[in-house]
């Protein structure tokens, strides 16, 4: 059957845009993520500040997520340092929000050095082969990029996260594809976890849990009621998208769990991020001891003078960079399509 999509998703900040074909599978253009963002608020009017860094740095302009106190450099590095896993989220086509991204990676590589891996969204496990030979530098860019049929597979540009992949190819680091394949994660959608076969259920981490955040719940159900009501059972839905996070959490504690003394950094959209109910509740569940730091990047054209109450609780920190394109776009809600 002929794959057609079946909806266009605007992307905000965090999972990709994409459509889930009339055969089930799944097809991703390159303004969106996989389990897209559609529903959308306007972040607060700027407060008057600084003004915004430009697409060359990210700039640092961080606030905690709930008292609000805002970051400087020193305080940023002793956060990492003091942390286990670095959480910092993504809209995907925002190339400040990579070199955020890029700035993390380089402080936690400093603390820790070199004992760091690297998770990426990006790529999904059965492609940690491919992932292995390009970081240790067997595969050139080329190579890498046909044989993980990157295109297809996530479809934003490359050179976007290219800095990112050169600093770990550089540094010798470790690099980890944590990612449900995409034809799961929509089979769950369609027909809930008990629909899937024993080899697809081999996908799935061991003690896999639907989330039961609140906050998290009704962030999904937004986009659930607006777009996908008609479509699935929203317990599918629910369980599509814990499914997706509980895979990428998981990966990434089984590798900590297995190399004590390692931290880890994760290059994801921020919807699997946002209020700490997605990669990084996973991630808890499983290694309860880690230290985990959170960053939601928060578009914005100017540095606020202080927290927005708006962007109150988005993570354990919020970080404000200007983003290019969807100007006074923010968070957004994950969706799901059939």
């Amino acid at each position: 059957m002929t794959k057609k999509p079946l909806i266009t998703l605007l992307a905000s900040l965090s999972l990709c845009q994409a459509a889930f074909a009339l055969d089930g599978s799944l097809s991703f253009d390159q303004k969106g993520d996989l389990a897209a963002f559609a529903a959308s608020r306007e972040i607060p009017a700027p407060v008057p500040g600084a003004a915004a860094p430009a697409a060359e740095t990210p700039g640092l302009c961080v606030f905690n997520g709930t008292g609000g106190a805002a970051l400087d450099g020193a305080a940023f590095k002793a956060a990492i340092r003091a942390s286990d896993v670095v959480y910092v989220g993504e809209s995907h086509d925002q190339a400040n929000d990579h070199l955020a991204q890029l700035e993390a990676l380089k402080a936690l590589n400093k603390a820790r050095g070199g004992s760091v891996v690297v998770g990426f969204e990006m790529l999904n496990l059965t492609l940690q082969p491919v992932l292995d030979n390009y970081a240790s530098g067997k595969l050139t860019e080329a190579e890498f990029l046909r044989q993980a049929d990157w295109q297809k597979e996530w479809g934003f540009d490359f050179n976007l996260y290219k800095p990112i992949f050169d600093f770990i190819r550089e540094k010798k680091l470790t690099a980890l594809a944590l990612n449900l394949p995409k034809k799961i994660v929509s089979k769950i959608a369609r027909a809930g976890l008990a629909g899937l076969t024993p080899a697809e259920q081999a996908y799935l981490p061991a003690n896999l849990q639907v989330t039961t955040n609140e906050r998290y719940i009704a962030y999904i159900r937004e986009s659930f009621d607006g777009q996908m009501s008609d479509m699935f059972k929203f317990e599918n839905y629910l369980a599509a998208m814990s499914a997706w996070n509980e895979t990428m959490g998981a990966r990434l504690a089984d590798f900590l769990n297995a190399n004590p003394g390692f931290a880890g950094l994760t290059v994801a959209g921020s919807g699997h991020i946002i209020y700490n109910a997605g990669i990084p509740a996973s991630l808890k569940a499983r290694t309860p001891g880690a230290r985990g730091l959170s960053f939601f990047m928060q578009g914005a054209d100017a540095c606020p003078a202080a927290l927005p109450e708006a962007d109150s609780g988005l993570a354990d920190y919020v970080w404000y960079v200007r983003h290019t394109g969807r100007a006074g776009r923010a968070k957004t809600v994950p969706l799901i399509l059939p």
